[in-house]
């Protein structure tokens, strides 16, 4: 048995305009009532319920901001959609920060109106998917990365690690922000999961079966970024063989994820503009223009306010994109998530590699919680990715940061009388640069002002006696222990065992016993 057909009202002032939408609408198989005025809306809507509401924005008696206001007080179910005179973006903008699942322009291109219809009652009783969506799949091509077939709303969700009140809200904002066409600004520092997010939005929205593409704007050569997003018919430029989509018409009833917007040029911004507020476009060569469905997501670490007042953004592309923003909190505001992140990270990075995953141990977090992950969760995921490669053992073993990299911290531990003929400058750069951070638990020593330590004829020979006098001393407190001297020095094992072996250090027990340890 058939489900119903969805319900539509459609409220607007010209009867031949109403007329046009009713025929449309019925030809497609819905159920269609009409209002003419504010007032004739109020009265369908109290005596029925319906799919999706259709209204102009100035009515005789009110404007359709009313009736959404109405929809959202008594919170029905009606999504709607609110028709704009061509040029008033303002009433756009305004209509989606209310709530408004789209809007269209007049005049009303009906290819985009079934469109639009379509996708705002995907979902009810009986109705079909819209055509643009029965494709959906996954598209790959060179500078695109497209997102996962479909992700349920719960998992999705669930890839936003993290129950800090900071990424709950994140979270919330993504669920309720998920369910209309509105474009979405993504604002975060680099490293926070701003590709996530978007994946997220995509997955919960009723675009999810159709194609997620995002794209990397400060990847695209300036010459090639209008082939690129809009596409080109044959012969339109040098090379130019056959004819190719753009990102737009590869995201066609899905999402287009706009990755580092405040990359793109001026002249492309007014483009982009266009295409987003006409939802057409025009290949690169062509004469016609094509409509095209897609929901904006964009994504940038700029602060693109101070972009505007720059002159470096357009204000009116800016107000387009920034319908709903959310911002991505950074690490450092959410430490509360590190235990969390860190088991996900490493579950994933153990996957991949097909090894099981070094043990989370409580002293690994401590050493993770002191570098300060300035790069956010991707540098977390860098950390994690060096510590498994050169971890021993069952247990995750994290290198210390080092003073260059936390902003000079105290030293872990005080000089001994094996470091003080490091008091010379040419001295406390070969240990920076000895490598790995051999030196970083070691306080340098500055010379006297009446110093008179010769200079070395072989620097390198006598940075590499200096390190071995260390590792000789260290390993003879713990016993030739080499576990307790990589962690006292502040290395891993697998380190000291290359320094051991490279300055030729025999232990106790080694076929060769060297006279420095004895």
């Amino acid at each position: 048995m058939n489900a119903p057909a969805a319900s539509i009202l459609v409220v607007d002032d010209e009867p031949d305009l109403r007329t046009l939408y009713e025929l449309t609408l019925l030809r497609e198989g819905y159920r269609v009532e009409t209002a003419s005025s504010v007032q004739e809306a109020r009265e369908q809507l109290r005596n029925q319920k319906f799919d999706a509401v259709i209204t102009d924005m100035r009515l005789p008696d009110g404007f359709g901001m009313e009736l959404l206001q109405d929809l959202r007080d008594q919170q029905r179910r009606e999504r709607c959609v609110v028709m704009t005179a061509y040029g008033s973006a303002e009433n756009a903008v305004e209509a989606l920060r209310a709530g408004a699942f789209d809007y269209l322009t007049k005049p009303v291109d009906l290819k985009q109106f079934r469109s639009v219809v379509a996708s705002a009652i995907q979902g009810s009783g009986g109705v079909p998917a819209p055509r643009a969506l029965r494709s959906g799949g996954n598209q790959s091509r060179n500078g695109v990365t497209t997102g996962p077939d479909v992700l349920g709303t719960a998992h999705a969700l669930n890839r936003l690690v993290g129950e800090s009140e900071a990424m709950q809200n994140v979270k919330q904002r993504v669920l309720k922000v998920s369910r209309g066409m509105a474009p979405v600004l993504i604002h975060g520092e680099s490293g926070t999961g701003k590709e996530l997010v978007a994946q997220a939005l995509h997955a919960c929205s009723q675009r999810a079966d159709g194609p997620l593409v995002a794209v990397n704007c400060g990847a695209i050569p300036e010459n090639l970024l209008e082939a690129e997003f809009f596409g080109a018919r044959k012969g339109s430029y040098t090379g130019a063989a056959q004819d190719r989509d753009g990102y737009f018409q590869a995201a066609r009833g899905g999402t287009l994820f706009l990755d580092e917007i405040g990359d793109l040029p001026l002249a492309m911004q007014s483009k982009l503009l266009r295409a987003i507020q006409e939802r057409s476009v025009r290949p690169l060569g062509s004469t016609q223009e094509e409509t095209v469905d897609v929901r904006i997501v964009s994504a940038t670490h700029r602060d693109l306010a101070a972009d505007v007042q720059s002159g470096r953004f357009r204000q009116d592309l800016y107000y387009r994109l920034n319908v709903i923003e959310i911002v991505i909190p950074p690490l450092r505001e959410r430490r509360e998530d590190l235990p969390a992140l860190c088991t996900a990270l490493l579950t994933r990075i153990s996957q991949d590699s097909g090894m099981p995953a070094p043990a989370l141990t409580t002293r690994a977090l401590d050493a993770i919680a002191a570098h300060p992950l300035n790069g956010n969760v991707r540098e977390l995921e860098n950390l994690l990715h060096r510590a498994v490669a050169l971890s021993d053992g069952d247990e995750l073993q994290v290198d210390c940061p080092s003073a260059s990299a936390d902003g000079g911290s105290a030293p872990r531990f005080a000089p001994s009388a094996a470091t003080q003929g490091l008091a010379t400058p040419a001295a406390a750069a070969g240990a920076n640069a000895s490598g790995a951070g051999s030196m970083a638990g070691y306080a340098t020593p500055q010379p006297s002002a009446g110093s008179t330590v010769a200079l070395p004829s072989d620097l390198q020979a006598w940075l590499d006696q200096q390190e071995r006098d260390i590792l000789v001393r260290a390993l003879r407190e713990a016993n030739f222990n080499r576990t307790a001297t990589a962690a006292r020095l502040g290395i891993s094992l697998r380190q000291i065992r290359y320094r051991i072996a490279r300055l030729n250090i025999a232990l106790p027990g080694d076929p060769d016993p060297n006279d420095d340890v004895g």
